[in-house]
């Protein structure tokens, strides 16, 4: 597959966030000589936050995500957010349902975590019914090796993407510096309110779960919420946002905080560049138009 002639020159260097974990595995469920899932866990007290697809078809794994944040148990005990790549598990009925608590149930029980506080995302194909078995068997492989960096996770994520999408960036904070990362696919069915694509934002900064949420409402709104590739929508649009609150920043838990800005400043400018990204991986694209 060539890459797009609108890609970046090349991949970001980012750097850790402390309190944050990341793994990947590769299932050989679709793909083979490569990579196709992807676990990120945060150490206790990290606060979880996430936004999904308004498609009235939504995937199993987007429902069993929605039902675990409303419950808030991701955000009182450590978390993991599973995802694998291939496979959309959309459109699958009942075995899809069973498929995302059999997946968790693996993760739960391999890695000692309770079942909800895992976050679940499925891309790939549609109308498939998911093997469980080739994810479960590789969930040992993901706990037991949790260094992956940024670049080999985007990787992991992609279906049809002809390059992996990252960016970075920091800000001060309470005097203390900030780091955000975050990654994204997607480069077909993209339309406003999201489309096909996941994307995962991570910070060290302290900030709690509501504020967290507020964060990554608006930066949305400004990025993956206002592109568009093809005009269609779809079914397992996911985008999640972690704080570890590692960097020992007085907690912004209001917005009236005086850093909040400066936070959701950060967030804007991570989340506009993958959303550009998504763009410039277009199927076929050749224009960037920005109006």
């Amino acid at each position: 597959m060539s890459i797009s002639p609108l890609a970046p020159d090349s991949f970001p260097d980012m750097p850790h966030i402390g309190g944050l974990s990341l793994a990947t595995a590769a299932s050989g469920m679709k793909y083979q000589g490569r990579d196709d899932m992807f676990l990120m866990r945060g150490a206790p007290e990290s606060h979880f936050a996430g936004l999904f697809t308004q498609s009235d078809t939504a995937a199993a794994p987007v429902q069993w995500s929605q039902a675990r944040l409303a419950k808030g148990t991701c955000q009182s005990r450590p978390a993991a957010i599973l995802t694998n790549a291939g496979n959309a598990n959309a459109f699958t009925g009942s075995k899809g349902h069973q498929a995302t608590m059999a997946t968790a149930d693996a993760l739960a029980n391999a890695g000692n975590i309770d079942i909800d506080a895992i976050l679940l995302a499925s891309t790939g194909v549609i109308g498939e019914p998911l093997d469980t078995d080739c994810l479960a068997a590789q969930i040992p492989h993901l706990l037991a090796h949790q260094s992956t960096s940024w670049h080999d996770a985007a990787k992991a994520i992609m279906t049809t993407d002809t390059f992996a999408k990252g960016a970075t960036t920091t800000c001060q904070l309470d005097g203390k510096m900030v780091t955000i990362c975050g990654i994204a696919k997607g480069s077909g069915m993209i339309a406003p309110n999201m489309a096909t694509m996941l994307g995962y934002v991570a910070t060290d900064a302290a900030v709690s779960s509501d504020m967290l949420y507020q964060m990554l409402s608006r930066a949305n709104a400004k990025s993956f919420n206002a592109i568009t590739v093809d005009s269609d929508t779809s079914t397992n649009d996911s985008v999640f946002a972690i704080a570890t609150g590692y960097a020992g920043n007085d907690e912004i838990t209001h917005e009236t905080h005086a850093d909040f800005d400066r936070l959701c400043d950060a967030f804007d400018l991570v989340m506009i560049d993958l959303a550009k990204q998504i763009v410039r991986d277009g199927e076929g694209a050749q224009k960037f138009i920005t109006i």
